[in-house]
């Protein structure tokens, strides 16, 4: 399963807007939309600033598809997890994908770091940003009430509440994983947030 697994696995050479693309969630998961420059693009790519904006005119038409190709990669990954499987091991699967990100020590969620921004984002990056979180806790949330309905899952609050502070924790379990260079603690995030029944 490749859950937000950003390595590139095509057999062919990355056209330069892939490329851009590529290098702009790597610097928007280590260093924030403020922490780079499109001169920082260009000097990864070996292009000028110039044929940047040919592709994206402006810093929000490049985060804005980079947000959109990093949430296509993610909802790959979780369409491959089995309607079928029990609800903890759907959250297993999600805290394994979610841990992918923070693997080498570096990076966290690419939207994550965004919302840490949101003051000084563009409404449609804010927007793109509150999408992805929303999408995630109705995701957990959906899970989560089928745990409840089959008697696998107890949970202490509702499932809609519980999948905010879930997605919370995941979130926080990355940065944590930056902060310390530590291995992710995602799985100790499941297991404190709900129990199996």
């Amino acid at each position: 399963m490749r859950f937000m697994d950003h390595t590139n696995t095509s057999p062919t050479t990355p056209t330069v807007k892939e490329q851009l693309l590529e290098h702009a969630q790597r610097f928007l998961m280590t260093r924030g939309y403020n922490g780079f420059s499109y001169r920082d693009l260009a000097e990864q790519v070996g292009v000028k600033t110039s044929s940047i904006h040919y592709y994206f005119p402006a810093k929000e038409n490049l985060v804005l598809e980079a947000i959109k190709a990093y949430d296509a990669l993610i909802n790959e990954g979780l369409a491959g997890i089995d309607e079928a499987l029990p609800p903890a091991q759907k959250l297993a699967l999600y805290a394994r994908g979610f841990g992918r990100i923070a693997a080498d020590g570096h990076r966290i969620c690419l939207c994550g770091m965004l919302a840490a921004d949101i003051e000084t984002l563009p409404e449609t990056v804010r927007e793109a940003v509150q999408r992805f979180f929303a999408y995630h806790e109705g995701w957990l949330g959906r899970v989560l009430a089928q745990g409840v309905a089959d008697g696998s899952l107890r949970l202490r609050s509702s499932p809609d509440a519980t999948a905010r502070a879930l997605f919370a924790g995941f979130q926080g379990s990355v940065m944590a994983s930056r902060l310390f260079r530590a291995p992710s603690r995602l799985e100790d995030v499941v297991a404190s947030v709900c129990g199996v029944a």
